[in-house]
Protein backbone atom coordinates (compact mmCIF):
# COMPACT_ATOMS: atom_id res chain seq x y z
CA UNK A 1 0.00 0.00 0.00
CA UNK A 2 2.83 2.37 0.95
CA UNK A 3 4.66 1.47 -2.24
CA UNK A 4 1.57 2.26 -4.34
CA UNK A 5 1.27 5.69 -2.71
CA UNK A 6 4.92 6.46 -3.39
CA UNK A 7 4.58 5.50 -7.05
CA UNK A 8 1.28 7.34 -7.44
CA UNK A 9 1.44 10.41 -9.67
CA UNK A 10 -1.36 12.92 -9.52
CA UNK A 11 -2.87 14.24 -12.71
CA UNK A 12 -2.78 17.71 -11.12
CA UNK A 13 0.45 19.43 -12.03
CA UNK A 14 1.31 22.80 -10.49
CA UNK A 15 3.57 25.10 -12.49
CA UNK A 16 6.26 26.92 -10.55
CA UNK A 17 4.99 30.25 -11.90
CA UNK A 18 6.79 33.57 -11.73
CA UNK A 19 7.77 35.74 -8.81
CA UNK A 20 4.93 38.05 -7.82
CA UNK A 21 5.65 41.81 -7.67
CA UNK A 22 5.47 43.65 -4.38
CA UNK A 23 2.02 44.86 -3.39
CA UNK A 24 3.61 48.30 -2.96
CA UNK A 25 4.37 50.11 -6.20
CA UNK A 26 7.79 51.67 -5.72
CA UNK A 27 7.37 54.12 -8.60
CA UNK A 28 4.04 55.31 -7.20
CA UNK A 29 5.54 55.74 -3.72
CA UNK A 30 8.45 57.77 -5.11
CA UNK A 31 6.05 59.96 -7.10
CA UNK A 32 3.96 60.58 -3.98
CA UNK A 33 7.07 61.47 -1.98
CA UNK A 34 8.11 63.90 -4.68
CA UNK A 35 4.63 65.41 -4.75
CA UNK A 36 4.80 66.05 -1.02
CA UNK A 37 8.06 67.94 -1.36
CA UNK A 38 7.96 71.60 -2.33
CA UNK A 39 9.06 71.71 -5.98
CA UNK A 40 9.07 75.51 -6.17
CA UNK A 41 11.95 77.74 -5.21
CA UNK A 42 11.65 80.57 -2.72
CA UNK A 43 11.47 83.18 -5.49
CA UNK A 44 8.83 81.15 -7.37
CA UNK A 45 6.69 80.96 -4.24
CA UNK A 46 6.97 84.70 -3.58
CA UNK A 47 6.36 85.77 -7.20
CA UNK A 48 3.41 83.36 -7.47
CA UNK A 49 1.84 84.70 -4.27
CA UNK A 50 2.39 88.30 -5.39
CA UNK A 51 0.70 87.47 -8.70
CA UNK A 52 -2.34 86.14 -6.84
CA UNK A 53 -1.82 82.53 -7.92
CA UNK A 54 -4.14 80.61 -5.60
CA UNK A 55 -2.49 77.24 -6.18
CA UNK A 56 0.88 78.59 -5.10
CA UNK A 57 -0.72 80.47 -2.20
CA UNK A 58 -2.37 77.23 -1.03
CA UNK A 59 0.95 75.37 -1.29
CA UNK A 60 2.66 78.06 0.78
CA UNK A 61 -0.07 77.83 3.43
CA UNK A 62 0.42 74.06 3.50
CA UNK A 63 4.10 74.67 4.28
CA UNK A 64 3.08 76.86 7.21
CA UNK A 65 0.78 74.12 8.51
CA UNK A 66 3.42 71.39 8.05
CA UNK A 67 5.27 69.99 11.06
CA UNK A 68 8.40 69.17 9.02
CA UNK A 69 11.43 71.32 9.86
CA UNK A 70 12.43 71.87 6.22
CA UNK A 71 8.91 73.03 5.39
CA UNK A 72 8.87 75.32 8.42
CA UNK A 73 12.18 76.90 7.40
CA UNK A 74 11.01 77.55 3.82
CA UNK A 75 7.67 78.90 5.07
CA UNK A 76 9.45 81.43 7.31
CA UNK A 77 11.59 82.55 4.38
CA UNK A 78 8.47 83.03 2.24
CA UNK A 79 6.78 85.03 5.02
CA UNK A 80 9.86 87.23 5.41
CA UNK A 81 9.86 88.01 1.68
CA UNK A 82 6.10 88.69 1.65
CA UNK A 83 6.11 90.90 4.75
CA UNK A 84 6.85 94.18 2.88
CA UNK A 85 3.74 93.58 0.75
CA UNK A 86 1.45 92.73 3.70
CA UNK A 87 -0.53 94.88 6.10
CA UNK A 88 -2.74 96.63 3.54
CA UNK A 89 -5.98 94.98 4.58
CA UNK A 90 -8.82 95.20 7.06
CA UNK A 91 -8.71 92.21 9.40
CA UNK A 92 -12.11 91.32 10.83
CA UNK A 93 -12.68 88.73 13.54
CA UNK A 94 -16.11 87.05 13.58
CA UNK A 95 -17.50 84.95 16.42
CA UNK A 96 -20.97 84.04 17.63
CA UNK A 97 -23.15 81.86 19.79
CA UNK A 98 -24.03 78.34 18.53
CA UNK A 99 -26.83 78.36 15.96
CA UNK A 100 -26.40 82.04 15.12
CA UNK A 101 -25.95 81.31 11.40
CA UNK A 102 -22.30 82.26 11.17
CA UNK A 103 -21.60 80.58 7.83
CA UNK A 104 -24.64 82.18 6.18
CA UNK A 105 -23.67 85.55 7.64
CA UNK A 106 -20.06 85.28 6.43
CA UNK A 107 -21.28 84.45 2.94
CA UNK A 108 -23.78 87.34 2.94
CA UNK A 109 -21.24 89.92 4.16
CA UNK A 110 -18.53 88.37 1.98
CA UNK A 111 -20.63 88.66 -1.17
CA UNK A 112 -21.43 92.28 -0.35
CA UNK A 113 -17.72 92.99 0.02
CA UNK A 114 -16.70 91.29 -3.23
CA UNK A 115 -19.57 92.95 -5.11
CA UNK A 116 -18.19 96.38 -4.24
CA UNK A 117 -14.74 95.48 -5.53
CA UNK A 118 -12.88 94.05 -2.54
CA UNK A 119 -10.89 90.82 -2.47
CA UNK A 120 -11.74 88.61 0.52
CA UNK A 121 -9.92 85.79 2.30
CA UNK A 122 -11.87 83.73 4.87
CA UNK A 123 -9.70 81.94 7.44
CA UNK A 124 -10.53 80.06 10.62
CA UNK A 125 -8.90 79.49 13.96
CA UNK A 126 -9.75 76.12 15.44
CA UNK A 127 -7.90 74.43 18.31
CA UNK A 128 -10.37 71.52 18.15
CA UNK A 129 -9.62 67.82 18.33
CA UNK A 130 -8.14 65.79 15.50
CA UNK A 131 -11.40 63.82 15.32
CA UNK A 132 -13.88 66.67 14.84
CA UNK A 133 -11.64 69.05 12.84
CA UNK A 134 -14.14 71.86 13.53
CA UNK A 135 -17.06 73.06 11.46
CA UNK A 136 -15.06 75.11 8.94
CA UNK A 137 -14.62 71.99 6.79
CA UNK A 138 -18.39 72.00 6.34
CA UNK A 139 -18.52 75.78 6.01
CA UNK A 140 -16.75 75.65 2.66
CA UNK A 141 -19.58 73.58 1.22
CA UNK A 142 -22.25 75.74 2.85
CA UNK A 143 -20.78 78.97 1.44
CA UNK A 144 -21.68 77.94 -2.10
CA UNK A 145 -21.70 81.45 -3.60
CA UNK A 146 -18.51 82.58 -1.91
CA UNK A 147 -16.69 79.33 -2.74
CA UNK A 148 -16.99 80.04 -6.49
CA UNK A 149 -16.46 83.80 -6.25
CA UNK A 150 -13.24 84.75 -8.12
CA UNK A 151 -12.62 87.53 -5.57
CA UNK A 152 -12.90 85.24 -2.54
CA UNK A 153 -10.55 82.65 -1.03
CA UNK A 154 -11.78 80.25 1.68
CA UNK A 155 -9.16 78.31 3.59
CA UNK A 156 -10.04 75.56 6.09
CA UNK A 157 -8.51 75.82 9.52
CA UNK A 158 -4.87 74.89 10.21
CA UNK A 159 -4.39 71.36 11.56
CA UNK A 160 -5.65 70.87 15.09
CA UNK A 161 -3.27 71.52 17.91
CA UNK A 162 -2.58 73.94 20.74
CA UNK A 163 -4.34 77.27 20.60
CA UNK A 164 -1.02 79.15 20.54
CA UNK A 165 0.28 77.11 17.62
CA UNK A 166 -2.90 77.48 15.57
CA UNK A 167 -3.04 81.23 16.30
CA UNK A 168 0.57 81.67 15.18
CA UNK A 169 -0.09 79.83 11.92
CA UNK A 170 -3.23 81.89 11.27
CA UNK A 171 -1.27 85.13 11.72
CA UNK A 172 1.33 83.91 9.23
CA UNK A 173 -1.38 82.91 6.74
CA UNK A 174 -2.85 86.43 7.00
CA UNK A 175 0.51 87.85 5.83
CA UNK A 176 0.54 85.61 2.75
CA UNK A 177 -3.09 86.42 1.88
CA UNK A 178 -2.39 90.14 2.14
CA UNK A 179 0.69 89.78 -0.08
CA UNK A 180 -1.52 87.94 -2.59
CA UNK A 181 -3.75 91.01 -2.86
CA UNK A 182 -6.62 90.18 -0.49
CA UNK A 183 -7.54 93.49 1.12
CA UNK A 184 -10.19 92.12 3.49
CA UNK A 185 -9.53 89.20 5.83
CA UNK A 186 -12.19 87.37 7.84
CA UNK A 187 -10.88 85.32 10.76
CA UNK A 188 -13.65 83.07 12.03
CA UNK A 189 -13.63 81.33 15.40
CA UNK A 190 -14.57 77.68 15.04
CA UNK A 191 -13.65 76.47 18.50
CA UNK A 192 -15.15 77.98 21.64
CA UNK A 193 -13.66 79.55 24.74
CA UNK A 194 -10.18 80.99 24.46
CA UNK A 195 -10.21 81.07 20.64
CA UNK A 196 -12.11 84.39 20.77
CA UNK A 197 -9.22 85.99 22.68
CA UNK A 198 -6.73 84.60 20.16
CA UNK A 199 -8.72 85.99 17.22
CA UNK A 200 -9.09 89.38 18.92
CA UNK A 201 -5.30 89.55 19.21
CA UNK A 202 -4.79 89.39 15.43
CA UNK A 203 -7.62 91.50 13.95
CA UNK A 204 -8.51 95.18 13.62
CA UNK A 205 -12.26 94.82 14.15
CA UNK A 206 -14.07 92.22 16.27
CA UNK A 207 -17.69 91.36 15.43
CA UNK A 208 -19.93 89.37 17.77
CA UNK A 209 -23.00 87.67 16.27
CA UNK A 210 -25.99 87.16 18.55
CA UNK A 211 -29.56 85.89 18.37
CA UNK A 212 -32.72 87.81 19.18
CA UNK A 213 -33.64 86.02 22.43
CA UNK A 214 -31.51 88.44 24.40
CA UNK A 215 -33.09 87.97 27.83
CA UNK A 216 -31.49 84.61 28.55
CA UNK A 217 -28.68 84.85 26.03
CA UNK A 218 -27.28 87.96 27.71
CA UNK A 219 -26.63 86.02 30.89
CA UNK A 220 -24.87 83.22 29.03
CA UNK A 221 -22.33 85.37 27.18
CA UNK A 222 -19.01 85.90 28.89
CA UNK A 223 -18.50 89.51 29.85
CA UNK A 224 -14.97 89.36 28.41
CA UNK A 225 -16.20 88.44 24.92
CA UNK A 226 -18.72 91.30 24.92
CA UNK A 227 -16.01 93.71 26.08
CA UNK A 228 -13.86 92.71 23.11
CA UNK A 229 -16.62 93.39 20.57
CA UNK A 230 -16.41 96.51 18.41
CA UNK A 231 -19.90 95.74 17.14
CA UNK A 232 -22.70 93.31 17.95
CA UNK A 233 -24.94 92.08 15.13
CA UNK A 234 -28.32 90.54 16.00
CA UNK A 235 -28.73 88.02 13.19
CA UNK A 236 -31.90 86.35 11.88
CA UNK A 237 -33.87 89.62 12.11
CA UNK A 238 -36.49 88.52 9.60
CA UNK A 239 -40.13 87.43 9.61
CA UNK A 240 -41.56 87.15 13.12
CA UNK A 241 -38.13 87.82 14.64
CA UNK A 242 -37.86 91.46 13.54
CA UNK A 243 -39.47 92.93 16.67
CA UNK A 244 -37.57 90.53 18.94
CA UNK A 245 -34.32 91.57 17.26
CA UNK A 246 -35.10 95.26 17.84
CA UNK A 247 -35.76 94.53 21.53
CA UNK A 248 -32.51 92.57 21.76
CA UNK A 249 -30.64 95.47 20.15
CA UNK A 250 -31.94 97.85 22.82
CA UNK A 251 -30.96 95.43 25.60
CA UNK A 252 -27.42 95.00 24.26
CA UNK A 253 -26.99 98.76 23.89
CA UNK A 254 -27.95 99.19 27.54
CA UNK A 255 -25.56 96.42 28.57
CA UNK A 256 -22.65 97.98 26.66
CA UNK A 257 -23.13 101.26 28.53
CA UNK A 258 -22.12 99.44 31.72
CA UNK A 259 -18.70 98.56 30.31
CA UNK A 260 -15.68 100.85 30.70
CA UNK A 261 -14.63 103.02 27.72
CA UNK A 262 -12.58 101.26 25.04
CA UNK A 263 -8.88 102.00 24.49
CA UNK A 264 -9.67 103.20 20.98
CA UNK A 265 -12.31 105.65 22.11
CA UNK A 266 -14.78 103.90 19.80
CA UNK A 267 -18.29 103.30 21.14
CA UNK A 268 -19.31 99.71 20.20
CA UNK A 269 -22.29 99.63 17.86
CA UNK A 270 -25.28 97.27 17.89
CA UNK A 271 -27.27 96.51 14.73
CA UNK A 272 -29.79 94.00 13.43
CA UNK A 273 -29.42 92.02 10.22
CA UNK A 274 -30.65 89.01 8.32
CA UNK A 275 -28.05 86.91 6.56
CA UNK A 276 -30.93 85.06 4.87
CA UNK A 277 -32.63 88.12 3.32
CA UNK A 278 -29.38 90.16 3.48
CA UNK A 279 -31.16 93.10 5.10
CA UNK A 280 -28.80 95.17 7.24
CA UNK A 281 -25.65 93.56 5.80
CA UNK A 282 -24.57 96.71 3.94
CA UNK A 283 -25.16 98.72 7.14
CA UNK A 284 -22.78 96.46 9.08
CA UNK A 285 -20.07 97.01 6.47
CA UNK A 286 -20.63 100.76 6.87
CA UNK A 287 -20.07 100.40 10.63
CA UNK A 288 -16.78 98.57 9.98
CA UNK A 289 -15.65 101.29 7.57
CA UNK A 290 -16.62 103.96 10.11
CA UNK A 291 -14.54 102.19 12.77
CA UNK A 292 -11.50 101.94 10.46
CA UNK A 293 -11.72 105.65 9.56
CA UNK A 294 -12.13 106.62 13.24
CA UNK A 295 -9.20 104.54 14.53
CA UNK A 296 -6.90 105.55 11.68
CA UNK A 297 -7.66 109.21 12.40
CA UNK A 298 -6.66 108.88 16.09
CA UNK A 299 -3.69 106.54 15.28
CA UNK A 300 -5.15 103.66 17.32
CA UNK A 301 -5.32 101.45 14.20
CA UNK A 302 -1.54 101.50 13.65
CA UNK A 303 -0.73 101.38 17.38
CA UNK A 304 -2.85 98.23 17.77
CA UNK A 305 -1.09 96.59 14.82
CA UNK A 306 2.32 97.43 16.37
CA UNK A 307 1.25 96.06 19.74
CA UNK A 308 0.05 92.84 18.09
CA UNK A 309 3.39 92.43 16.29
CA UNK A 310 5.28 92.88 19.56
CA UNK A 311 3.07 90.31 21.31
CA UNK A 312 3.57 87.83 18.45
CA UNK A 313 7.34 88.16 18.90
CA UNK A 314 7.10 87.52 22.66
CA UNK A 315 4.70 84.59 22.18
CA UNK A 316 7.04 83.05 19.61
CA UNK A 317 9.95 83.28 22.07
CA UNK A 318 7.83 81.65 24.78
CA UNK A 319 6.71 78.85 22.44
CA UNK A 320 10.28 78.20 21.28
CA UNK A 321 11.67 78.02 24.84
CA UNK A 322 8.83 75.74 25.93
CA UNK A 323 9.26 73.39 22.97
CA UNK A 324 13.04 73.35 23.42
CA UNK A 325 12.70 72.50 27.11
CA UNK A 326 10.24 69.62 26.69
CA UNK A 327 11.95 68.16 23.62
CA UNK A 328 15.32 67.87 25.38
CA UNK A 329 16.16 64.18 25.86
CA UNK A 330 17.69 64.63 29.31
CA UNK A 331 14.72 66.61 30.56
CA UNK A 332 12.33 64.05 29.07
CA UNK A 333 13.98 61.31 31.12
CA UNK A 334 14.15 63.45 34.28
CA UNK A 335 10.49 64.54 34.35
CA UNK A 336 9.01 61.13 35.38
CA UNK A 337 11.61 60.77 38.15
CA UNK A 338 10.97 64.23 39.55
CA UNK A 339 7.21 63.72 39.24
CA UNK A 340 7.53 60.58 41.34
CA UNK A 341 9.34 62.59 44.06
CA UNK A 342 6.47 65.12 44.05
CA UNK A 343 3.79 62.41 44.25
CA UNK A 344 5.58 60.72 47.15
CA UNK A 345 5.87 64.09 48.98
CA UNK A 346 9.67 64.03 48.96
CA UNK A 347 9.87 67.52 47.42
CA UNK A 348 7.40 70.30 46.72
CA UNK A 349 6.07 71.09 43.25
CA UNK A 350 7.98 74.38 43.29
CA UNK A 351 11.31 72.66 44.15
CA UNK A 352 10.63 70.02 41.50
CA UNK A 353 10.22 72.69 38.84
CA UNK A 354 13.37 74.43 40.08
CA UNK A 355 15.27 71.13 39.89
CA UNK A 356 14.24 70.56 36.26
CA UNK A 357 15.05 74.13 35.25
CA UNK A 358 18.51 73.95 36.86
CA UNK A 359 19.18 70.71 34.96
CA UNK A 360 18.07 72.43 31.74
CA UNK A 361 20.31 75.48 32.35
CA UNK A 362 23.33 73.20 32.88
CA UNK A 363 22.63 71.49 29.54
CA UNK A 364 22.32 74.70 27.49
CA UNK A 365 25.29 76.36 29.18
CA UNK A 366 27.72 73.56 28.39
Amino acid sequence: MTEKRENYKSALKVQEGIEQPSSLNADYINKMKAARQPVLSLDEFVSGIRAGNRTILSKAITLIESSLNEHHKLAQEIIEKCLPFAGNSIRIGITGVPGVGKSTFIEALGKHITNIGHKLAVLAIDPSSERSKGSILGDKTRMEELAVDPNAFIRPSPSAGSLGGVARKTREIIILCEAAGFNTIFVETVGVGQSETAVHSMVDFFLLLMLSNAGDELQGIKRGIMEMADAIAINKADGDNIEKAKLAMAQYKNALHLFPPTDSGWIPQVATCSAYTRDGIAGLWDIIMEYVAYTKANSYFSLKRQDQSKNIMLETINDFLKDNFYSNKTIKSLIPLVQEEVLSDKISSYMAAQKLLEAYYKIINK
